[in-house]
């Protein structure tokens, strides 16, 4: 039998600890909470601010608050150009769990490829990725429709341009984030563009707004724009430049239809032409601005400027007359030749007549520097102080580097380049009264600054010259506008490629009416026509005849010519190269 023994007689309850022992756990116990206290005053005082950033980076955002893009207007107020509503589809991949039906519907839903879609989804690293952008709002409904976990919208615009190829080259286009890429969206785009607002606000991962945690920075819209285009006489112009390039089986064309009271640009068109609207499958023609960015030598378009030049230096007389002979010049080792034998011209016959030798005989009555000098400030050679992206100076060389041969068929269109809207500026002079005044593509009712090139007395004695060259004895009958005098001159050039003259020709023709009292001014360009027929007076000149008449109609131009006096002749005289 064991024997009983009490508790409180184990020896483990005698043992007697120091006492150091006790107050080190309390000592240990006591820091302990210190530094849980001190821990704490730091994470909620001092290290406040970098928790509360660290905090937002993982759930707070800012949003940027778009800024509506201004609206472009013609000069009657036509809207050319407008921000319509539209969505942007993404989506978070890890959390898209869609069948495979469903996927399907939602590509099918967006027109894109199953395929593009499946790989866009299949990178589940990525928090977030673009499906589609600028997406039209009723098919964003389409897609919320369908329900599926993942896929998420957002508002953004969409720029709709309601003519289309009209005036795509005038306008141009914006890109995804409604930045201008082209034309006047790009020359505007600060002022149509606007200053986007912003929003900070606490997202949960799933992109649903929690709480605002900021103001609200409201956006300040873009300012609309009010074009000195006609939407009326730029479909008119686009119309009959499509119909001469197809007519003509032509490589591109481009006109230009000018105010010559204001300076303002009533019509632009270019071909080939594109749908801003649809840009998928846009190429380099289609996109290139022929009016302003490319050069050709512009021919005989040239002649009344240099001629003009004698006149106003008093080196000839309208009455000065010169014997072009046969048709064939040798001079100064090459062969200048006229397209007939004109015998003896005075200066008016060589303007009507379009003559290169008797262009030829009144230049050397005139110096290199002093047509240098005449041609540039016509503009030649110079970027054309116009606010549009890619208008070039064209090329025109230096006067000391002028051979003799240079200085003659540079006076008659040859040896220089120009741009279509260089062109038609030029030829303000003869519209006016001897004075250039500044192109605009917006509207405005007062013209800017002009400068005097020739005096008003010139500008009288040419213009008669002028109309007499687009009559039915000169070179562009098929220019003439029923019911209005009309002046002008046609052009005939061989295409220059890498510094050979080739067998392809651009043809031309740049005039003005009613030559009584000038209010418009249309310059045309076809290039390389391949019909049959290259001359500027048969190719260009019906596109101005048609241009011209229906832009003077449109407004209400009174006419300055009997109707009966109108008489086109069935084989118009050709003109000289």
């Amino acid at each position: 039998m064991r024997k009983h023994v009490p508790f409180s007689a184990n020896p483990v309850l005698h043992l007697t600890l120091p006492a150091w022992r006790s107050r080190l756990v309390l000592f240990l116990l006591f820091a302990g909470f210190v530094a849980l206290i001190a821990r704490a005053m730091y994470l909620q005082g001092l290290s406040n601010d970098f928790l509360q950033k660290q905090g937002e980076s993982r759930y707070a955002r800012t949003l940027t608050l778009p800024a509506s893009r201004g609206k472009i207007t013609d000069r009657n107020g036509v809207v050319i150009a407008s921000s319509l509503p539209a969505r942007a589809i993404w989506a978070i991949p890890e959390d898209v769990k869609a069948p495979p039906a469903k996927l399907a519907e939602l590509a099918k839903l967006l027109e894109i490829p199953l395929a593009d879609l499946q790989r866009k989804l299949a990178n589940e690293d990525k928090s977030f990725v673009y499906i589609k952008r600028q997406v039209p709002v009723e098919t964003a409904d389409k897609v919320a429709a369908l329900g599926l976990d993942g896929i998420h919208q957002q508002r953004e615009t969409l720029r709709y341009y309601p003519e289309g190829e009209v005036l795509a080259h005038v306008l141009g286009f914006t890109n995804v984030e409604d930045r201008g890429q082209e034309g006047i969206e790009l020359a505007y785009n600060a002022q149509l563009a606007g200053r986007p607002g912003s929003r900070r606000v606490i997202k949960d991962r799933l992109g649903r707004v929690v709480e605002d945690v900021q103001a609200v920075v409201p956006p300040a819209n873009g300012h609309d724009l009010t074009l000195s285009i006609d939407t009326r006489v730029q479909y008119l112009a686009y119309s009959a430049l499509k119909e001469a390039v197809e007519r003509n089986k032509a490589a591109g064309a481009a006109a230009i239809v000018v105010d010559a009271h204001t300076g303002e640009i009533l019509a632009l068109v270019n071909m080939p032409t594109y749908n801003p609207n649809q840009r998928g499958s846009l190429t380099g023609p289609q996109l290139r601005n022929r009016a302003l960015t490319d050069t050709f030598e512009p021919g005989s378009t040239i002649k009344p400027f240099s001629i003009s030049l004698a006149l106003e230096l008093g080196r000839v007389k309208p009455s000065t007359t010169f014997d072009t002979g046969k048709g064939h010049l040798f001079f100064n080792g090459r062969t200048i030749s006229d397209t007939h034998g004109y015998g003896v011209l005075d200066v008016g016959g060589i303007i009507q007549k379009s003559s290169n030798i008797g262009t030829t005989l009144i230049s050397q009555r005139l110096e290199n520097k002093e047509m240098w000098e005449k041609y540039t400030e016509l503009g030649f050679g110079q970027a054309p102080k116009l606010d549009f992206p890619g208008a070039v100076a064209g090329r025109l060389r230096p006067y000391e580097r002028w051979r003799p041969i240079e200085k003659a068929t540079m006076a008659y269109g040859y040896g220089l380049s120009v741009s279509l809207v260089q062109l038609a500026h030029a030829y303000t002079a003869f519209a006016r009264n001897g004075d250039m005044i500044p192109l605009t593509f917006l509207k405005t009712d007062r013209p800017g600054p002009a400068i005097q090139v020739y005096s008003p007395a010139t500008v009288r004695t040419v213009r008669p010259m002028l109309e007499a060259a687009a009559g039915s004895h000169g070179t562009a009958a098929q220019a003439q506008v029923m019911g209005y005098r009309v002046a002008g001159k046609t052009g005939t050039a061989r295409k220059n490629v890498n510094g050979v003259y080739t067998n392809k020709y651009v043809a031309s023709f740049s005039g003005f009416a009613p030559a009584s009292d000038p209010r418009v001014i249309v310059t045309v360009m076809v290039d390389a026509p391949s019909a049959g027929d290259i001359y500027g007076g048969s190719v260009a000149g019906p596109v101005f005849a048609n241009i011209m008449g229906g832009t003077l109609r449109l407004l209400g131009v009174q006419p300055d010519a009997p109707f009966k006096s109108l008489v086109i002749p069935q084989s118009p005289l050709e003109e000289g190269l």
